[in-house]
C-alpha cells in the first residue's frame, strides 16, 4: 500500500517506521517546507500535523481522491466542512482524537461507566489529562472525546476548563516534560472516589493504530470511526 504522510514530525516518523515494517511504501512526507507532490499516487493519507495545517492537508487529499486517516486535534471547528468535502468527493475519512487500541477500549469503558454512575447523584465527574510540553492544543482531543462520551450517556451537558457548574465536567490539562499522554476520569463523592485511567508509555500505540486504520480504510468510501476499524460497535 502507498501511504502519504501529511505531517512529518515525531509522530510522522514513528508512523513511517511502522508502515515500512508492515510492508508499505511512503510516497510523500509532507512538512511545512515541501509540496503535495506525490499525494495523488497514494492509496491513503495519514495526517498527523498541526491544527493550522490539518484542514489544508485533508482538503488536498480529498481533492486528489485519496482517503484520509487524521489524528490531528485542535481543528474540529472545521470538521463539518471536511465531512461535506469528503462526501462531495466520494472519499473515505477516519478522524480520531486517539488511534491507540487501549484508548479506544478506554472510550468504551468510559461510556459504560457513565451510564452506571448517572444513577448516583452523589458522584461528581471530572477529568485530568497530562501531555508533553510540545502539545499545542488543550484540553487534548482525547479528553474532549472522553467528556463527550460521558455527556452522551448521562445528564451532563458540557465540559469546561474553569470551575464546573452542576451539569459541567471539569477538565484539567497539564503539560509536563515528554509525557506521551495520560488520561484519568474521576468520580468523587463525599465518602469515596472511583477512577479509570489510561497511560501511554510511548507513541507506538498511536502510530500502529493509525497504520491499521489506514490499511482498513484503503479502497473504502464513507465516514468511519475507530469503532468500525476495531469492530467495537
Amino acid at each position: 500500500m502507498k501511504i502519504a504522510l501529511l505531517g512529518y514530525g515525531k509522530m510522522g516518523k514513528v508512523i513511517e517506521r511502522i508502515a515500512l515494517e508492515r510492508g508499505h511504501e511512503i510516497v510523500l512526507k509532507k512538512d511545512e517546507f515541501n509540496t503535495y507532490d506525490g499525494l495523488s499516487t497514494a492509496d491513503v493519507a495519514i495526517d498527523f500535523s498541526v491544527p493550522s495545517a490539518a484542514v489544508s492537508n485533508i482538503s488536498a487529499a480529498f481533492n486528489a481522491n485519496v482517503p484520509v486517516v487524521s489524528g490531528t486535534t485542535g481543528w474540529l471547528e472545521h470538521y463539518d466542512e471536511m465531512i461535506a468535502l469528503c462526501n462531495e468527493k466520494k472519499g473515505g475519512f477516519i478522524s480520531s482524537s486517539n488511534f491507540s487500541l487501549g484508548v479506544n477500549i478506554f472510550f468504551g469503558l468510559n461510556e459504560y461507566l457513565a451510564k452506571i454512575m448517572n444513577q448516583f447523584d452523589s458522584y461528581k465527574v471530572s477529568m485530568e489529562e497530562i501531555h508533553h510540553i510540545h502539545k499545542l492544543d488543550a484540553p487534548s482531543g482525547t479528553a474532549i472525546s472522553l467528556a463527550q462520551g460521558v455527556i452522551e450517556n448521562s445528564d451532563y451537558a458540557n465540559w469546561t476548563m474553569e470551575e464546573a457548574k452542576k451539569n459541567e465536567i471539569r477538565i484539567e490539562a497539564k503539560r509536563i516534560g515528554e509525557v506521551p499522554g495520560t488520561h484519568t476520569v474521576n468520580y468523587d463523592s463525599p465518602i469515596d472516589s472511583l477512577e479509570i485511567k489510561h497511560t501511554a508509555h510511548n507513541r507506538e500505540g498511536f502510530a500502529l493504530g493509525a497504520v491499521v486504520a489506514a490499511e482498513w480504510l484503503a479502497g473504502k468510501q464513507g465516514i468511519f470511526t475507530m469503532k468500525d476499524v476495531l469492530n467495537l460497535q
